[in-house]
């Protein structure tokens, strides 16, 4: 775990070494584009609070001058819908329907880089690791439901929590590229989190959650 954490601190310091060091006018290679996530619980920190979830992402691949057949940098934002919980209840006397709705979150904001070749040839495989802010977020509502119009029910919000936590993830993937233009991104990444409150409730004890993260995704050059 503390050469994962060494490599991504690596990366970083060599893309915020890298960029300032660029002749002006040389053009930077950038990619943009988006992939679906499946979100896997690894070891007993993550499998006792939380289960498989899905998601999606957004991500910039920028590959400096004189360094695009070995290296890129990366900057992305995920979101990871953890929980989406719906509890039922019936008023004893009306029967009326009240139901108790609970969302949890995962946002993450990385920044790091990869290494594998970023020019031409049809498959691109790399490796890759970031630095990650993770914001995690749990929300609470009591709805009564309008089966009729769902813009009347009524819902009110019991409660609303909110933490943030750094981590790291270790990524192994590949690309097919079409024409250098056009690229299939798919790949699984390490995801480590550090001090998190179980579920993020009053008083929890810290946990360091661990998950595998797996994608399928594309993206498109700009220049």
């Amino acid at each position: 775990m503390r050469l994962s954490i060494r490599f991504s601190i690596v990366l970083v310091l060599l893309l915020i070494c890298v960029m300032p060091s660029i002749p002006a006018g040389a053009q930077i290679q950038i990619r943009g584009g988006g992939y679906g996530i499946r979100l896997e619980p690894e070891g007993d920190d993550a499998e006792n609070f939380s289960k498989a979830s899905w998601g999606g992402g957004l991500y910039l691949i920028m590959a400096p001058p004189g360094m695009s057949d070995f290296f890129a940098g990366v900057a992305g934002l995920d979101f990871i819908n953890m929980l989406n919980q719906t509890i039922e209840f019936h008023e004893q006397v009306t029967g009326l329907r009240i139901e108790q709705q609970t969302n949890q979150w995962l946002s993450r904001f990385y920044v790091g880089g990869r290494f594998g070749h970023q020019g031409h040839g049809l498959l691109r495989p790399y490796v890759g690791a970031n630095l990650a802010l993770n914001y995690y977020t749990i929300s609470t509502d009591v709805v009564i439901p309008d089966d009729k119009d769902y813009e009347n029910e009524i819902r009110q919000n019991l409660e609303k929590k909110s933490e943030l936590a750094f981590g790291f993830d270790a990524s192994l993937g590949i690309e097919f590229n079409i024409k250098d233009v056009f690229c299939i991104d798919a790949g699984a990444k390490y995801l480590k989190t550090f001090s998190v409150p179980q579920q993020l409730g009053p008083d929890a004890e810290k946990i360091h959650p661990q998950y595998v993260l797996m994608y399928v995704g594309f993206n498109i050059r700009f220049q």
